[in-house]
């Protein structure tokens, strides 16, 4: 009986032991999705929260990061910074968050940056484009795997070049991110083809209902393009109000290939040539590209467009980084994925260490009527603009990386 009794307080203390570590094992590795999910862009925010999702399905589904489930905490940041930090900044405290992410509005991207450094979280982004976050306003904490303005508006000012125009003519969003997307294109197109004139550069307020005064302002300057950054339903109702009013000119834009702005127009004849630059779009002919959409398309019904595609392979990047530290210590963490690459649907990423923004290869596209995805117009053949010629090198991004 006394043996029994050992072995039986034996078992207890061992299971007494255990059970923490089985829990820990059993655990969870939270994501805070910061998008806005109400208000104008509550589209934008959905679309790229869904990728964030997908991507934690498909990691819960090959057996967890780390052996734990990756669950995706959404935050609607109403695309307001304060509203965005405040609300991570409860996550942190209460449920000891780690990561956070996020697509939409620089300027919250911008936020949520100096709240990752000030509580030493990580914050990534896939679509909070401005150059200045991986620039001046880098930090140790904050990594962007995926484009940036410099690398999009170099982009499209080659594929503008290459094509001969010689007047263009802007239009963007009058905050943080339209300014230095508008700046980075001005400086490459005056390198690289210095004849070319930009004879119109209008700035309007993000969330513009009427068009009808800048429009005309462009179609006066009489561009051969028209050249803008504009998003979601800023760039919709550049377009719908725009063309009826005799803005005919070809659009290079940043976004082009957003399939719920195309369904929105209602008309193709209104996007069908204009083109765009992107970091992940459905046509880009590799094998990983193609296992990714059959994948997404059996499992929801639909393709994992733009925003969805963007936001997934990101995420994947970063869950690549945390099983290459081992651990969810954000200081291993932040050292794994410098350097990093990532190989995946969109081609091979890699994480520069000097200021934490992705070296990525972007895919031009001429928006055709005919295609194998929508009844509507969307992507034609994509074209790869490889990583390196749209390289900003280290010393010129005027990021210093505190450690």
């Amino acid at each position: 009986m006394e043996t029994k009794k050992c072995i039986c307080g034996f078992l207890a203390a061992a299971l007494m032991f255990a059970l923490p570590a089985f829990a820990a094992a059993q655990g969870t590795i939270k994501i805070g999705g910061t998008e806005p999910l109400s208000g104008t862009f509550k589209d934008i925010g959905e679309r790229y929260l869904e990728g964030v999702q997908y991507a934690a399905k498909v990691i819960n589904e090959s057996g967890g990061l780390l052996g734990k489930k990756v669950e995706v905490v959404p935050i609607d940041s109403e695309l307001k910074p304060d509203v965005a930090t405040r609300k991570a900044q409860a996550l942190i405290l209460k449920d000891e968050v780690k990561f956070f992410c996020g697509g939409t509005g620089s300027s919250v991207g911008a936020a949520m940056a100096q709240l990752a450094e000030k509580e030493n979280v990580i914050m990534f982004t896939y679509g909070m484009d401005a150059a200045s976050m991986t620039g001046e306003k880098c930090n140790k904490n904050f990594f962007r795997p995926g484009g940036s303005t410099d690398g999009r508006s170099f982009a499209l000012a080659q594929m503008i070049a290459k094509k001969g125009y010689k007047a263009v003519g802007i239009i963007g969003q009058d905050y943080s991110f339209g300014h230095e997307a508008v700046a980075a294109f001005k400086k490459k197109i005056a390198q690289i083809s210095p004849s070319t004139k930009i004879v119109a550069e209008i700035f309007h307020p993000a969330g513009t209902k009427d068009y009808a005064p800048y429009a005309s302002q462009l179609i006066a300057a009489k561009p051969d393009v028209i050249f803008t950054p504009n998003w979601g339903n800023d760039l919709t109702l550049l377009l719908k109000q725009g063309r009826p009013l005799g803005m005919k000119q070809k659009v290079f834009s940043y976004y082009i290939n957003d399939e719920v702005m195309i369904s929105s127009l209602g008309d193709d004849s209104l996007i069908v040539g204009d083109m765009g630059a992107e970091i992940y779009m459905l046509n880009i002919p590799t094998a990983k590209n193609k296992e990714f959409i059959e994948k997404f398309h059996k499992d929801k019904g639909y393709y994992p467009t733009w925003l969805r595609g963007k936001s997934y392979i990101a995420t994947m990047f970063w869950a690549a980084a945390v099983k290459k530290a081992g651990t969810t210590d954000v200081a291993a963490v932040i050292r794994a994925w410098e350097g990093l690459s990532y190989d995946g649907p969109a081609g091979l990423w890699t994480m520069r260490a000097c200021d934490h923004q992705a070296q990525v290869p972007y895919w031009a596209v001429e928006i055709v009527k005919e295609n194998k995805f929508f009844k509507h117009a969307f992507e034609g053949p994509v074209t790869e603009i490889p990583a390196k010629d749209v390289e900003v090198p280290c010393a010129e991004t005027g990021c210093k990386m505190g450690k």
